[in-house]
């Protein structure tokens, strides 16, 4: 298949930095689909019809879909694979419909000004997205590299960066890569004093955290005292189980029933890049729990439902996983495990006697790996050390072969 749309990445240097390749494929096209700031790089005699994207984006498909077999242009910044517009198409049209002619990537240059290795950095984005959706990746001697929103972004990270004890790191912000106004200025971040940073700008990010901060692994089992609870919760060493059944992967959703205060949903979502996870919690106090714990130790990704299971989880959105920590009760398993989608990982704990008994009902109809896990701490007896056993968990976890 020949492709009919050309997805064209444009350097800071704008149109006339364009390949020869390039050049000839927006010069034969009938529409140019972009920005307003790309459209507007366009000589005034180009006879193509102009397309700006449609708000929300999303609602630029039917035009897309209407230019089909014309010749046809995209306008992106640098390469239109990073970040840009090339994996949005790749769900509109088949992969031969269109060719990405990309330039270097702001990433690209920023390593490159920087001598950094691709390779050893993560290339993250903000732009158009809450700057907290980074902050996940922070780890003392982390690099990161960051498409910046606009001018006002590096200031913003700078001071996200103190309040989470990162006041060390340095932030350096490249401006303009590529262009004639390039400009390349570092500052620390608990001390950040640069002004008029251009709203095309990408930063480098080395994190450096302050001494005393507490920082921890993305391994599931964080200590308990990393959560702010009221004792009614997965504790860690039953959560690590429990995460592990749950499989955590990419992209995926999580219902967290009977959340508690989201040490499940948190540990989720710290262990699966750009994950999703729903903390169903009827307590007020729970929740603003939730809230908090999110807010410190996975700021992107979670959701917060007020209200009691199974009657709360009617309307949402049909989940990859689904843990049932929150005491167990008729009705609930039909409608969590009903939801699930094929392959989903169902993982429930039973304390009293009552749940227990109900999972073992549903291990006998449904099958399954169920477990008795009794956890013993060593604590003082007197001048001596005992072991001291905490009420034991039943743990049941299944995976969905197909439609319930």
């Amino acid at each position: 298949m020949t492709p009919w749309l050309h997805v064209i990445g444009i350097g800071d240097g704008g149109l006339d930095t364009l390949s020869p390749d390039a050049a000839h494929r927006l010069a034969q096209a009938e529409i140019v689909f972009g920005g307003t700031r790309h459209l507007a790089m366009l000589a005034a005699h180009h006879p193509a019809e102009r397309r700006a994207w449609r708000s929300p984006f999303a609602d630029t498909a039917a035009d897309i879909l209407a230019a089909r077999g014309r010749p046809a242009v995209v306008l992106a910044t640098g390469d239109p694979s990073w970040f840009g517009p090339a994996r949005w198409l790749g769900t509109v049209l088949d992969a031969g419909e269109f060719a990405v002619l990309p330039a270097p990537s702001a990433f690209s240059l920023a390593a490159a000004r920087l001598g950094w290795s691709l390779e050893e950095v993560r290339c993250l984005s903000v732009h158009g997205r809450p700057i907290e959706s980074v902050l996940a990746e922070l780890s003392d001697g982390a690099r990161l590299l960051l498409l910046s929103e606009d001018g006002s972004t590096p200031a913003l990270l700078a001071a996200r960066l103190c309040e989470l004890g990162f006041g060390r790191s340095r932030l350096h912000v490249l401006e303009h890569l590529g262009g004639s106004g390039e400009r390349a200025r570092s500052s620390v971040a608990g001390t950040f004093d640069l002004d008029e940073v251009a709203a095309l700008n990408t930063i480098g990010l080395e994190c450096r955290v302050e001494e005393g901060v507490r920082t921890y692994s993305r391994v599931p089992g964080l200590a308990d005292d990393a959560f702010r609870h009221d004792g009614k919760m997965t504790k860690r060493t039953l959560r690590a189980l429990a995460l592990a059944a749950l499989e955590p992967m990419p992209g995926q959703l999580l219902w967290d029933v009977g959340a508690g205060c989201g040490s499940i949903s948190v540990e989720w979502l710290r262990a699966a890049p750009g994950g999703r996870a729903l903390a169903i919690e009827p307590v007020e106090a729970r929740r603003a729990m939730i809230a908090e714990n999110a807010a410190r130790l996975a700021p992107s990704g979670l959701g917060i439902v007020d209200g009691r299971a199974p009657a709360a989880l009617e309307g949402l959105p049909a989940p990859d996983a689904v843990f049932l920590g929150g005491g167990l009760t008729d009705g609930l398993f039909p409608a969590a495990f009903g939801s699930l989608k094929p392959g989903g990982r169902l993982v429930a704990h039973a304390v009293t006697l009552e749940s227990e008994a109900i999972l073992l009902a549903l291990h006998e109809v449904h099958g399954g790996e169920l477990l008795r896990v009794s956890v013993a701490t060593a604590e003082p007896v007197g001048p001596y050390r005992g072991w001291r056993a905490s009420m034991p968990v039943t743990h049941w976890h299944i995976t969905k072969q197909g439609a319930s």
